[in-house]
């Protein structure tokens, strides 16, 4: 096999392991911060996770094939490594993005459904208003 194809090889292998990592590693953690978002609702917040992944998976594959393609010549050792530390950069890059968008996302999901509300002391009971005329002043 020439340069070209081992660094293709290379850079497939640890996008994906990187790639499958990140999303485990996501899956398992993020499980909790979705039912602390869902106010406690397990099976949304389970749903959620696995779309999650999998919209993951989805963007980080196509990813991962559209930027495979390297230009130039690869005929060292040397150009191998720094054509696939730019890759698996991008790659890298590209899963933090992901990652802390969808933390920016889930933040405002949840901010959105729990609004703050005034203590049960504070608030003021409903009383009726009558809209009788009021007697003027008397003038002084």
């Amino acid at each position: 096999m020439d340069t070209i194809t081992i660094t293709y090889a290379v850079y497939v292998a640890v996008s994906a392991a990187l790639t499958f990592f990140v999303a485990r590693l996501l899956y398992r953690n993020g499980g909790s911060f979705l039912v602390k978002a869902f106010d406690g609702d397990e099976e949304t917040a389970a749903a959620v996770n696995h779309l999650l992944v999998v919209g993951f998976w989805l963007i980080n594959v196509g990813y991962i094939a559209l930027v495979l393609r390297i230009d130039g010549d690869v005929t060292t050792a040397r150009a191998a490594f720094e054509a696939l530390a730019g890759k698996l950069g991008a790659v890298t890059l590209g899963l933090g993005v992901l990652h802390f968008s969808n933390l920016v996302v889930l933040a405002r999901l949840r901010r959105g459904r729990k609004l703050p509300q005034e203590p049960q002391y504070l608030q003021r009971p409903m009383v009726p208003v009558s809209y009788a005329p009021v007697p003027p002043a008397p003038a002084r």
